[in-house]
């Protein structure tokens, strides 16, 4: 190699070193990790999904297997052109059994011991004035009977300010061994983290990212935490998170009696740490930002 090539290479090295938007090792390592991101800027499907891409609609909530793919009939779930956090987003107009979901198999990652994970979306709502009564499930996720378990990040149905929860129901005789209601369970019994104050807002979107460990291990070192605009904001530990699903029946419900807006959905096949959450939040393009590059 002469002089002048070697000079070149060295210059064009040096602009790239300073100008390319070449992922950074921790974007990389999300990326590897990243089971399903749907931002819904260039329609509905998954960007990109480890199993099946589509979004499918349903206008009976009770009765999954009637969904087909695309919105619901009627006028409950939209897109909402250019309203989301980042491009478009998905709204939800107002409370009905209409629900649109992915299918789980591949894309949540199900392992049957030592399960990891983390959920990652921005919501926009008032949660006091949008909400109408009842509980209201942002995201839900199960495989058929809930008595073989469940995660949900929900607004409560009954409080003044509307509280928010993220929670992984096990297997009922773990949770709920004397067979009693949810909200009869104090809330520091409940592998749950509560919000009472909480930062939503029709202004203003709000990142959600909520996270578990040592799931389906058979012993009471089960972790999940809740982040709430990047931070942490609590956590239940030292629970027996097992559950008993078949990976082909996880559906991944997305705005369970919801209404306001909901963009830039992930899934991530382990647990988030403080800083990959804060890094995600401040994306200034989302998700879509570190795909991309």
């Amino acid at each position: 190699m002469n002089a002048f090539s070697a000079t070149v290479l060295l210059s064009l090295a040096a602009v790239c070193f300073s100008g390319c938007a070449s992922p950074q090792p921790s974007e990389q390592i999300l990326r590897k990790h990243l089971t399903l991101y749907a931002s819904f800027d260039h329609g509905l499907d998954a960007d990109y999904a480890a199993g099946d891409k589509q979004l499918y609609g349903t206008a009976h909530r009770a009765k999954p297997q009637l969904g087909k793919p695309g919105l619901p009939e009627g006028d409950a779930i939209q897109v909402a052109k250019g309203e989301g956090r980042f491009g478009d987003a998905l709204r939800f107009t107002k409370k009905s059994d209409a629900i649109v979901y992915f299918k789980g198999a591949k894309n949540f990652d199900y392992q049957a011991t030592n399960w990891n994970g983390s959920f990652s979306f921005w919501l926009k709502l008032d949660p006091d004035n949008d909400l109408e009564p009842g509980y209201c499930d942002p995201v839900q996720v199960a495989a058929g009977n809930w008595a073989n378990g469940v995660f949900f990040a929900e607004f409560s149905k009954d409080e003044t300010p509307r509280h928010f929860r993220f929670a992984l129901r096990p297997l009922l005789p773990i949770w709920n061994p004397n067979n009693v209601g949810w909200e009869k369970i104090p809330a520091k019994e409940r592998p749950m983290v509560q919000i009472e104050k909480t930062p939503f807002s029709r202004e203003v979107w709000t990142h959600v990212v909520f996270t578990f460990n040592n799931a389906n291990t058979g012993e009471k070192n089960g972790i999940g935490k809740l982040f709430l605009n990047g931070e942490s904001v609590g956590e239940f530990r030292d629970w027996d998170l097992s559950v008993n699903w078949q990976p082909e029946n996880i559906l991944l419900n997305i705005g369970v009696f919801y209404v306001g807006l909901f963009d830039d959905f992930a899934l991530f096949n382990r647990a988030l740490t403080d800083n990959e959450v804060k890094m995600i939040y401040r994306q200034e393009n989302g998700l879509h930002g570190i795909l991309s590059r």
